[in-house]
């Protein structure tokens, strides 16, 4: 009987050098492959970074801009509180000169006789009044002609001296706005 001898030990060595350069070729393609994965993934979050800065910088110069915008409006009240305020106080200086007219012809019309004024001054809502009367009773009248005035408040007796044959008094009125239909 003869055997015959069949060497496999080349066959396998060549089969173990092919299959080790495939997994050599395999482990270099999948770290090719890892590397470019990375490589990809790193590139997509830096575009992604670098979009989003772009975004942030717009959105700050636009914000920048809104709020220049916002101060100029701010300033704009400002200047028209001011230009209101003005305009207020022209209307009302306005508005009170024919008042002031009203009040001293009234401080006329209430003038009894024996009373003369010697100087009528007006001092924010009220006027003070210096005058000479004959006797006592004339500033009495004075006072109530005042006071049932609609121009005028309460009047305030502050001081009343004899000098010879005349009385020299001192008093303060309150200036009073009647309604309009008071005032016809």
């Amino acid at each position: 009987m003869s055997v015959t001898q069949i060497n496999l030990r080349p066959w396998r060595e060549e089969r173990n050098a092919r299959l080790q350069k495939n997994f050599i070729t395999n482990l270099v393609m999948a770290a090719l492959l890892g590397a470019l994965t990375v490589y990809g993934i790193i590139y997509f979050y830096d575009f992604q970074t670098d979009r989003q800065r772009a975004r942030n910088n717009y959105l700050t110069q636009e914000i920048a801009k809104l709020d220049k915008k916002l101060e100029e409006i701010r300033e704009l009240k400002r200047q028209r509180e001011r230009l209101l305020e003005r305009l207020n106080a022209i209307q009302e200086l306005q508005g009170n000169r024919p008042i002031i007219v009203r009040n001293f012809d009234e401080m006329v019309r209430v003038l009894p006789d024996g009373i003369h004024y010697s100087s009528l001054t007006r001092s924010g809502e009220a006027i003070n009044v210096d005058g000479l009367a004959a006797v006592n009773e004339d500033v009495s009248e004075l006072m109530r002609n005042l006071n049932s005035s609609i121009w005028f408040g309460e009047p305030n007796l502050s001081r009343v001296n004899a000098q010879n044959a005349q009385r020299s008094f001192n008093l303060r009125v309150p200036l009073t706005k009647p309604k309009a239909e008071e005032a016809e």
